[in-house]
């Protein structure tokens, strides 16, 4: 329905269950040694359709977090999302989100939310990397898991791009069922190799 769903916990449509088969079979022969997924429906169901395809799925565990969820967007939940975007770069001088991606950083984008957003409730910058921030350093305290299936959402997939990438732009954005790959130092250093695939 095209609308803005960062924290609804809305359920996978046909073409979503479809996607994660798709992206299960492309990563079967991958043996994970545990799977995490943000704690919101699509994408934990999403997590679950995956593990059943792995090489590992007899011993998988899969831990579902609020730490990855999507952006949350406030008061632009559940809004038409061209509208709601409007609205957060109206006032900047843009008429579309990608406009604005195009030409802005991530962070200032989660900024521009939080400040349209009436009741200010949305995240900010800071408070979205305190969040994802909190889960990396649940995957860091992790022993024995070399290889971690995440499963999260698209513009948090777009934010870990940014942060992370090489000079990824943000523009276009990540494909549904696409396959990002992390890797993730001894040290806690993070590098986003490879992105938007979709087969290994």
């Amino acid at each position: 329905y095209n609308k803005m769903q960062g924290w609804c916990d809305t359920p996978l449509t046909t073409p979503g269950i479809e996607g994660a088969e798709e992206a299960g079979k492309a990563l079967s022969e991958v043996p994970f040694d545990i799977a995490l997924s943000s704690d919101l429906k699509r994408a934990s169901d999403t997590c679950e359709i995956i593990m059943k395809y792995n090489a590992n799925k007899d011993e998988l565990q899969h831990i579902a977090s609020p730490f990855f969820r999507e952006q949350f967007y406030g008061y632009f939940e559940g809004m038409d999302s061209e509208m709601a975007w409007r609205m957060i770069g109206g006032s900047h001088g843009y008429g579309t989100r990608q406009e604005m991606f195009a030409h802005e950083s991530i962070d200032t984008i989660k900024d521009w939310i939080k400040e349209a957003d009436p009741y200010h409730q949305a995240e900010n910058a800071e408070e979205y990397w305190v969040r994802l921030d909190d889960g990396f350093k649940l995957i860091s305290q992790l022993d024995g898991a070399e290889n971690i299936l995440l499963v999260t959402h698209g513009f948090t997939i777009r934010s870990l791009w940014y942060r992370y990438g090489d000079h990824i732009p943000l523009v276009p954005g990540p494909k549904n069922a696409s396959i990002t790959i992390m890797t993730m130092s001894e040290k806690g250093e993070i590098k986003i190799p490879k992105w938007n695939l979709m087969h290994l």
